[in-house]
């Protein structure tokens, strides 16, 4: 029977190229694979996926108005039958997106691997993860660390000078230079010391 995958992980924890792993061990099975993103994530480029590690692939693109399901059954006309869904970046699809593929799960008894983050910068979940924690047969954890040597757990978004940042969109795009994988504790006593900081000038 097949499963609907959410494996989640912060900022850093290589869930692109476990995503595109995942892809290429179908791939050398023979079976075809439906790789899709949802169009917010545009980094890397419009039908791109791409690693820290340097691992790239083509995909389909999801814009938020867009019908998973019906996208699905045209992709399928025009390339064959589908193995599997690998879908990167999932914390962007709209809850509604996020049914059709439980839906396509159920109906259509193929699996569907979702690899995103779980909460944003304020360790808020986004709309997408929220539904694949509802909807999910599977969920696991793709690990990473602080700095500290524990778990991270947190996106801390960081400006132009290392500071971390408490207000502003869920949603904004950036690697390495704009977020900082975090352990909650770090992350908490940094926040606390730079406001400290900007009492005391």
């Amino acid at each position: 029977m097949a499963k609907l995958y959410f494996k989640y992980g912060a900022m850093g924890s290589s869930k692109t190229a476990q995503a595109l792993i995942t892809r290429f061990n179908y791939q050398e099975k023979g079976m075809r694979v439906w790789l899709i993103k949802p169009s917010t994530d545009s980094r890397d480029g419009k039908m791109m996926l791409h690693s820290r590690v340097g691992l790239t692939a083509e995909c389909v693109t999801i814009l938020p108005d867009d019908d998973l399901r019906a996208l699905f059954c045209g992709y399928a006309q025009q390339n064959g039958p589908i193995d599997v869904i690998i879908a990167d970046e999932a914390q962007f699809f709209c809850p509604q997106q996020i049914d059709a593929l439980r839906a396509i799960v159920d109906e259509d008894n193929i699996p569907a691997l979702c690899f995103g983050l779980r909460t944003d910068f304020l360790t808020h979940l986004f709309p997408g993860s929220r539904r694949l924690l509802e909807l999910a047969d599977s969920i696991s954890e793709i690990k990473t660390i602080c700095r500290c040597g524990s778990k991270a757990t947190v996106n801390a978004r960081i400006d132009g000078q290392g500071h971390i940042i408490t207000e502003g969109e869920q949603v904004v795009l950036g690697g390495n230079e704009r977020y900082e994988a975090m352990c909650h504790k770090c992350w908490r006593r940094r926040i606390e010391k730079e406001r400290a900081a900007k009492q005391n000038v």
